[in-house]
């Protein structure tokens, strides 16, 4: 294998990089796998890592997502106006209160 084909070694740093978020309820910076997506789907919001579109992450704790709906951080993260269904934060707090569990 000649020294033009050989691939390239990645620096230390770009190897430990993780997506990095904002949560919308308070503003910490977290990896994006420890927050919870939404997303806006026909005006109304919806939990969901893998659905297309803008997201909004917010920490896994009742309290961010309640800061971020009293904040109107959804509606301006997303560019849009959406309802939050109360059901969507009873079964957030359900969720994530199996997940910190589990």
């Amino acid at each position: 294998m000649s020294a033009a084909n050989k691939p390239k070694a990645q620096p230390k740093a770009v190897l430990d990089r993780k997506t990095v978020r904002t949560c919308a309820g308070c503003g910490a910076k977290s990896p994006q796998s420890e927050l919870q997506r939404f997303v806006a789907r026909a005006g109304r919001l919806v939990a969901g890592r893998t659905e297309p579109g803008r997201g909004v992450y917010t920490c896994r704790r009742l309290a961010c997502f309640e800061r971020a709906v009293a904040r109107r951080a959804f509606n301006r993260v997303l560019k849009q106006t959406v309802v939050v269904d109360p059901a969507l934060a009873r079964l957030t707090t359900t969720t994530l209160g199996l997940r910190a569990d589990g």
